[in-house]
């Protein structure tokens, strides 16, 4: 009987796979442990549900062959954690999400990622953070972000946008409802809008000196923290956000089963596609192999593969790296592939030195807030309050 390409095939394949996921699970427990994470039970079985529960998927990763699957998974479950823990720290520190003027002028808004460019120009010119965070020292510090951000970048390229971001989880997570797209076709035009975009906000914000993505067009200021609303500007900008995140977040992901916030609309995305060039990893296309059924095309969820990808090779700059087009390939066409080597290295040794470093942010990124999360259900069921 013929073997699936991407099977285990015995006893040894199993051993293989725990030994090469070892290493991980050594570097999570060192990452995620502290004194304080063992400073009662509840915090002791948050930690450990959470260190089970990543690297078990990431030893299936590794075993079954399949990335995004097992990535999807952890992703999503990342970002709703996320949102639990985040809301819920916000609450205990100020007694609910919205930002008042007097948080503002203490510069007690958390830095996040997505404004990264906007910030770059101003700080250029003015040598100024045009953002009410803290450099240094407070939760989601401005400079700790920056830190990640490069670290992620040079690591992983847009593949940040896949395994980092604490957001795209959610949209991730609803484009996986449907089992078949009800929008089946979206115009390629639409995918350059996230650059018109980008240029918008970094042009508005360099002139305003003020991050005008996040005063007026990020969705996701819907499930986080918004400016308090005292008047009819900050009511019609929660009207915007409300309504983009019900559209480009959740609707529209369920409808064409792509990830509409991070393909089409998304600043950084478009940003950290930049980042590709730098980055030493890509996904390459076997042109001798591939048989240009399109499938790839049908499930890139950031529409980086289309014609002229399977023609040239290589996914489109905006390529994420989830490994969704490897997994669905029905030849095996696809892998994951370092810049330099040739398409007859070995494709699943190339995909595994992807993985380590990927893994590893998403580790970072995402283990304080899913314990964190587990650690307030806990509390929540023995309590009766998440906070």
């Amino acid at each position: 009987m013929k073997r699936d390409f991407q099977s285990p095939s015995n006893h040894q394949s199993f051993l293989s796979a725990f030994l090469l996921a070892l290493p991980m699970m050594v570097l999570t427990f060192a990452m995620l442990a502290g004194p304080r994470r063992f400073s009662g039970p509840s915090q002791t079985a948050a930690l450990i549900i959470t260190l089970l529960f990543f690297n078990l998927l990431f030893f299936l990763m590794v075993y079954k062959g399949r990335t995004d699957r097992y990535r999807a998974v952890l992703f999503v479950t990342y970002a709703v954690a996320f949102v639990i823990s985040f809301i819920s720290h916000l609450i205990e520190a100020r007694g609910s999400m919205a930002l008042t003027e007097a948080n503002l002028l203490r510069a007690e808004a958390p830095f996040c990622h997505i404004v990264i460019p906007m910030t770059l120009i101003p700080a250029a010119l003015t040598k100024t953070i045009i953002f009410p965070g803290s450099i240094l020292g407070a939760f989601a510090s401005i400079s700790g972000m920056f830190v990640l951000w490069i670290g992620a970048s040079l690591s992983l390229g847009r593949g940040f946008c896949g395994w980092a971001c604490f957001f795209g989880g959610l949209e991730d997570g609803f484009s996986r409802l449907l089992r078949r797209p009800v929008i089946k076709r979206i115009g390629a035009v639409w995918t350059y809008l996230p650059f018109a975009v980008l240029l918008v906000v970094v042009l508005t914000a360099a002139v305003a000196l003020s991050p005008t993505y996040c005063l007026w067009l990020c969705p996701f200021k819907a499930v986080t923290e918004y400016v308090q609303v005292t008047s009819v500007k900050t009511f019609i900008q929660m009207v915007i956000f409300l309504s983009l995140f019900a559209g480009l977040v959740v609707v529209l992901p369920i409808l064409t089963k792509r990830r509409t916030q991070c393909g089409l609309f998304c600043p950084f995305g478009a940003f950290q596609s930049f980042t590709n060039k730098v980055n030493g990893f890509d996904i390459r296309i076997d042109k001798e192999k591939c048989v240009k059924c399109g499938i790839c095309v049908q499930k890139c969820p950031t529409f980086s593969m289309d014609d002229e990808s399977m023609a040239s090779g290589r996914s489109r700059i905006t390529c994420m790296k989830c490994g969704k087009c490897v997994d669905a390939c029905p030849k095996g066409a696809i892998s994951y592939h370092i810049k330099g080597a040739g398409l007859a290295a070995k494709g699943d040794g190339q995909r595994l030195l992807f993985l380590y470093p990927a893994f590893l942010f998403l580790a970072t990124m995402g283990g304080g807030s899913v314990s964190d999360a587990i650690l307030r259900i806990i509390k929540l069921v023995t309590t009766g309050h998440i906070v």
